[in-house]
């Protein structure tokens, strides 16, 4: 079997597809992308191809390998993102030509079922109460709000008040039988995530994320023994390399993303990895069908799983859902909270390549938004 073509498809809102072909017929999909920088990505993959054709998709690891190690410069997340998407769609075709799941391939089920979140509130949270009731209603025990929109790295009373009745307000509606995550988003400096976040204990957040930007990641032990509360990151961090200091510091849960940090094959390292240090993995998935289809199939074989991020009905879904792209979407159905495991072989979706196809002819430039603070400086997105 040898690999034949690599396609790439930019698809609304803010997504990139990758199409592997094989000279027997069978095709496997990934979810290479870089939010905000797709078509950078797709000429990273572009590159990537001439490592790829002729060879045997079978080979995934030793094919990693070569995609990650076969250039002088390596790493960082446009080169980590192609790499994963490719390395999404090998793996889907292992399992198809086997007839197995990818997490079989894994080491086999380590459960039958995996709890997901919503998102609630958007970047500029506001009305989170009512979006929250509403992602109960429709089955989810679990959501994930921003702590604040726009913010100064010190924070004033006020608020840090606002960020706490916001919670509370959640937790209102929630009860204390659901969880509800806080997302930071790097937008707070480390003095001040000292600060807010043991006034947030009392409300028992399931973790707080990204508590302070990456780069300040030596810094993360210090918001660590400032308070109980979990504290969770790794959504901009690409390689087992970057996740060991975070581990070092303390972290309670990784987040890498299945499309960012190598795929499937790395990720599923880094989870072991996580696993020496007493650590959970909740991998990150704002993105699309492929991606949470890869990130579901690492969490049917990972033993220190916690809970599983999905963008259906995400703020950034500006017309079109993941649904959208899946010629049958009964593999993302909820069920009390959670996604049930399917047993079809390689990552277990079928694409509709007609809509994919369609999408790519008209394509987008999504782009994360600018923000200033009122004195015009520039401000954390």
């Amino acid at each position: 079997m040898k690999i034949v073509s690599v396609e790439t498809f930019l698809v609304p809102p803010r997504w990139l597809f990758c199409r592997v072909a094989t000279d027997d017929g069978l095709v496997g999909w990934g979810e290479p992308v870089v939010e905000g920088r797709a078509e950078t990505v797709r000429a990273a993959v572009d590159e990537l191809s001439d490592l790829l054709l002729g060879r045997d998709p079978r080979r995934v690891e030793d094919l990693w390998q070569v995609m990650t190690k076969a250039a002088f410069y390596r790493g960082g997340p446009v080169l980590s993102s192609a790499v994963a998407g490719i390395d999404q769609a090998l793996w889907d075709i292992l399992g198809k030509s086997l007839g197995v799941p990818v997490h079989q391939l894994l080491g086999g089920a380590v459960r039958d079922e995996v709890r997901v979140y919503g998102w609630i509130g958007g970047d500029e949270p506001s009305a989170v109460a009512e979006a929250a009731a509403a992602q109960a209603e429709a089955g989810l025990t679990a959501v994930k709000m921003n702590a604040s929109g726009r913010i100064g790295r010190m924070p004033n009373r006020a608020e840090v008040d606002e960020v706490v009745s916001r919670l509370a307000a959640v937790r209102e509606v929630l009860g204390d039988s659901r969880d509800v995550a806080v997302d930071f988003h790097g937008r707070f400096g480390v003095a001040a995530a000292r600060r807010v976040i043991p006034e947030l204990a009392p409300l028992h957040p399931l973790f707080v994320e990204e508590p302070v930007l990456p780069e300040y990641a030596h810094r993360l032990g210090d918001v660590v023994s400032a308070s109980a509360v979990p504290v969770a990151c790794g959504e901009r961090l690409y390689s087992r390399s970057e996740f060991l200091p975070v581990l070092q510091a303390g972290v309670a849960v990784v987040q890498p993303d299945l499309s960012h940090a190598g795929g499937i094959s790395e990720v599923r390292r880094i989870a072991s990895l996580a696993e020496t240090f007493d650590a959970l993995i909740a991998p990150h998935c704002p993105l699309g069908p492929l991606s949470l289809a890869a990130s579901l199939q690492v969490a049917f074989a990972t033993p220190n799983f916690l809970i599983q991020e999905q963008s259906i009905g995400i703020h950034y879904n500006a017309g079109a859902e993941p649904l959208d792209y899946l010629a049958d979407v009964r593999p993302f159905a909820f069920h009390d909270g959670a996604i049930r495991r399917w047993d079809a072989p390689g990552l277990g979706v079928e694409i509709d390549e007609d809509a994919v196809r369609k999408a790519d002819a008209v394509g987008h430039r999504w782009r994360p938004p600018v923000w200033r603070h009122p004195d015009g400086s520039f401000a954390e997105w």
